[in-house]
């Protein structure tokens, strides 16, 4: 009996041993080593994969930017092309314009009643105007305008003003002559316009007798009345 006993109580010890779990002091000496490095490793990684996220927005936003700024070139790059092909002829149209000049002072230079009497004279005008108004044509096929601005309102961006002309009858800062015409060259002004503007002025004072005039009839009849009565 008593070796029996011995062989159930072993059985329930080692059962009992069995069933409680290992604790953390009793594993192994290389699996405790693992276990702490992995903790450690852990926020290293995380700062790893922050830097790494910083770094490709970083790289992100200087892509975009490099995009933009290439957008922005080729922009201006096609700008400055279309400005080189619409005013490539600036030069040799300031040169041009000034023929036409001369064409029309040749015009203004002779008197119209002259014209009215000798027809030669009309017919050489004719022609001269025909010349004058062929030269605008072309120059308005190139996209150069003249400009002649009188009676407009004068415009710094477009007349050169050469003198002031005191006008009682004309509003002040209204173009009153142009002595040489303008010309414009697609938007830009290719020679700006060489004119007169009106000054303007007080309203002109009533004369002294014509301001007593209303006095002195009113005397008269007074008197009218009086040699009647």
């Amino acid at each position: 009996m008593t070796s029996d006993k011995k062989i159930e109580d072993g059985i329930e010890q080692g059962a009992t041993n069995d069933a409680a779990p290992p604790k953390a002091d009793d594993a192994p000496v290389g699996v405790q080593a693992s276990t702490t490095a992995t903790a450690q490793a852990a926020p290293a990684e995380s700062e790893e994969i922050a830097r790494l996220r910083a770094e490709a927005a970083d790289l992100k936003d200087r892509l975009l930017r490099a995009h933009a700024e290439m957008d922005n070139v080729r922009k201006r790059l096609e700008r400055e092309k279309a400005d080189q092909a619409k005013f490539a002829i600036t030069k040799f149209a300031r040169d041009v314009v000034g023929i036409g000049d001369n064409v029309q002072r040749a015009i203004e230079a002779v008197p119209h009643r002259f014209v009215e009497q000798e027809p030669a004279l009309k017919s050489f005008v004719e022609g001269v105007t025909m010349i004058e108004r062929e030269l605008l044509s072309v120059l308005e096929r190139h996209g150069i305008q003249r400009l002649d601005p009188k009676g407009e309102p004068f415009n710094p961006h477009h007349h050169q003003a050469v003198v002031e002309v005191p006008s009682h009858e004309v509003p002040a800062g209204l173009v009153t002559q142009v002595f040489q015409s303008g010309y414009m060259i697609e938007e830009r002004i290719l020679r700006p316009a060489m004119v007169a503007v009106s000054k303007g002025g007080s309203k002109p004072q009533q004369p002294a007798a014509a301001a007593h005039e209303p006095e002195a009839s009113a005397q008269d009849d007074a008197a009218k009345q009086q040699g009647q009565g």
